[in-house]
């Protein structure tokens, strides 16, 4: 289990996260929610070591990783798929998927046969430049990647930004699926409660960098969560 317990965040003197806490269970889909600017990707970055806390404390499978750089928590299996993907548009497909090998051993340095079954589009465009695919692709492929490095926790930042509803229905098949699982605990990042209702069991709704609503997302009164999602 992922735990966050009241972590602040800092940009200069300006605050973006303000006691700040969550629990993202193995083998449920948690959501972070609200509208643009209110400090869930800043949530993200903490969590995956792209910036650090000034408070509060991260905790992963018990172990404290707060001040961990990102490269140690992705080895202890966090991997994240970034908002706007952030492939590398000159390397193939293939190359971009095999970045993922940087933080495995040895051994474990080859291609989990269930990317394909996952994305079967990839296995056709492997000698493609990963800029030369459209942004549903591209999509996919930066969750391939994250799954490259067999993640204990998978987390999503906006993954439906810009794609078009067919991809949108495969990557809530493909998230469907390893939720199911029970391996893995995946934080999702949304903007739009029907997807998230779709596949989370419970939700964190923030405003102005601050959790308003929290629990399971069933028991949240869907009014009020949609209009803290309504600029």
């Amino acid at each position: 289990m992922l735990i966050v317990s009241g972590i602040d965040l800092f940009y200069g003197a300006a605050q973006a996260l303000r006691r700040v806490s969550l629990t993202a269970p193995r083998g449920e889909v948690t959501c972070i929610l609200g509208r643009n600017g209110v400090g869930k990707t800043s949530l993200l970055r903490a969590i995956v070591g792209q910036h650090r806390i000034a408070a509060g404390s991260i905790t992963w499978e018990g172990e404290e990783i707060g001040a961990l750089p990102p490269w140690e928590r992705a080895r202890r299996g966090i991997s994240s798929v970034p908002q706007g993907r952030d492939i590398f548009p000159l390397l193939t497909v293939q190359e971009n998927l095999e970045t993922g090998f940087a933080v495995l051993p040895r051994g474990k340095r080859h291609m989990p046969d269930e990317i394909f079954d996952l994305f079967p589009v990839l296995k056709q465009m492997l000698g493609r430049r990963g800029g030369d695919l459209s942004g549903g692709q591209q999509q996919q492929l930066a969750i391939a990647r994250a799954l490259v490095m067999r993640p204990r926790l998978l987390v999503l930042d906006e993954p439906t930004e810009g794609i078009q509803p067919s991809i949108i229905k495969d990557i809530a098949r493909v998230i469907t699926l390893l939720r199911d699982r029970g391996e893995m605990a995946i934080l999702l990042v949304e903007q739009y409660f029907d997807f998230a209702k779709e596949l989370a069991g419970s939700a964190v709704i923030m405003d102005r960098g601050e959790v308003v609503l929290s629990g399971p997302l069933l028991t949240l009164d869907e009014g009020d969560v949609r209009r803290r999602l309504t600029v």
